[in-house]
């Protein structure tokens, strides 16, 4: 067993299943996975899926890009029975974009079973959410705010609910969405309801919340030290000053191929201005955070998603589980201020195993955090050549 695949976890509580075949899936089930493009489990997957088919409650971490949607998404379809017309799997995300990025999967996976599934977001039409549940939406993702407004409104019956999953479980259970989800937990499941909690980071204080909400959870846990991506070449660049920081920018675009890039700001502000920076001088870039109008944030997503556009400066909006195949290099113009938040963005470089590039470019005042993350998640840093021919 490598580094990257130990888990804390007593044995007898979690089986390896190597193979799709070997779990007792339904046939119309296998026929989902294997029409996703899937082959055999990932390392996640051979852990994950059973104790979800077993209706056991669930902790479970593990790397940015090595399956964790399909694990879930997986386990909780194995519970869904397409002869009852209303919700049995409910997944509460943090942001649209990821809701209907597993929104998607799940329709393509249960395709052959023919589930119902229903992406409930802010912004979106809450008549037309109605009326999807009214016509018998069974596999329900979304956003806490909506969730809890279509609780609120009696439309969203919680009766035949079997699994309720959190994706991104230390955002979900921190901060910003904390009140909000255990206002939908405050409102009542059935005791058929079984837990899990998904990310790819678990802080401690999001281990003590999951004890409280878990009962008798199977855990899949891995050390910080195997947190970050092997396949990720991490590297450092000082500068002296705020503007250095453009010139390096303007440097590595001008140098790299890039197929796709994501450049991270920590601030909306920041962002605009470094886009609005970028394309006065001739680099086409594009940008996207939370407080654009939800139509011209799907249009910019739907462009990078898509491959028009080759370098998106963001927020920290994408910086969980949106999944780019071809984004090959991320670049911190900021360092994040939650350390779990860095393994998150450079989970973007390396999605399924493939090989990434992170630069981080670093002002005086954020050597120490950079060397604190670096330590932390046991991260071997190298300055960026001055030969960036052969860095990507």
């Amino acid at each position: 067993m490598t580094d990257t695949e130990e888990f804390i976890t007593p044995s007898d509580d979690v089986k390896v299943y190597e193979s799709f075949d070997d779990m007792g899936l339904s046939e119309e089930l296998l026929r989902g996975i294997y029409s996703n493009g899937f082959t055999k489990p990932s390392a996640i997957q051979t852990k994950g899926v059973m104790p979800m088919v077993q209706r056991r409650d669930l902790i479970a971490q593990a790397q940015s890009g090595t399956g964790k949607t399909g694990t879930f998404v997986i386990g909780s379809l194995s519970t869904v029975d397409v002869s009852i017309k209303k919700p049995q799997v409910l997944i509460l995300v943090h942001v649209r974009e990821l809701a209907q990025q597993i929104a998607k999967v799940a329709t393509t996976i249960g395709s052959y079973m023919k589930v119902k599934v229903l992406c409930a977001v802010g912004g979106n039409s809450v008549r037309e959410d109605v009326s999807a549940l009214e016509q018998g939406a069974q596999f329900v993702v979304g956003t806490p705010g909506r969730i809890f407004d279509l609780i609120n409104r009696n439309a969203l019956d919680r009766s035949q609910i079997r699994v309720l999953i959190m994706d991104e479980a230390d955002q979900m259970l921190q901060e910003l969405f904390f009140e909000q989800v255990m206002c939908i937990l405050d409102k009542g499941f059935p005791a058929q309801t079984r837990v899990a909690l998904f990310s790819a980071t678990m802080p401690e204080s999001v281990r003590t919340v999951a004890s409280k909400i878990l009962n008798d959870p199977v855990r899949i846990l891995i050390p910080p030290s195997a947190v970050a991506l092997s396949g990720i070449e991490q590297y450092f660049i000082d500068v002296e000053r705020e503007d250095h920081k453009f010139e390096c920018i303007a440097d590595l675009y001008k140098n790299l191929n890039i197929a796709q890039a994501v450049i991270f700001c920590n601030m909306r502000k920041t962002a605009e201005k470094l886009t609005e920076k970028m394309t006065t001088h001739g680099f086409p870039v594009s940008c996207v955070h939370g407080e654009l109008e939800k139509p011209e944030r799907e249009r910019r997503m739907r462009q990078f998603l898509g491959g028009e556009s080759r370098v998106m400066i963001a927020t920290d909006m994408i910086a969980r589980g949106i999944d780019v195949q071809q984004i090959s290099l991320v670049i911190n113009y900021e360092l994040p201020q939650n350390h779990e938040t860095y393994i998150h963005r450079i989970g973007r470089a390396g999605r399924f195993g493939r090989k990434g590039v992170t630069i981080n470019i670093l002002l005086p005042e954020e050597v120490q955090t950079m060397k604190d993350i670096a330590e932390k998640f046991n991260i071997v840093l190298k300055e960026t050549p001055q030969d960036l021919s052969n860095l990507l």
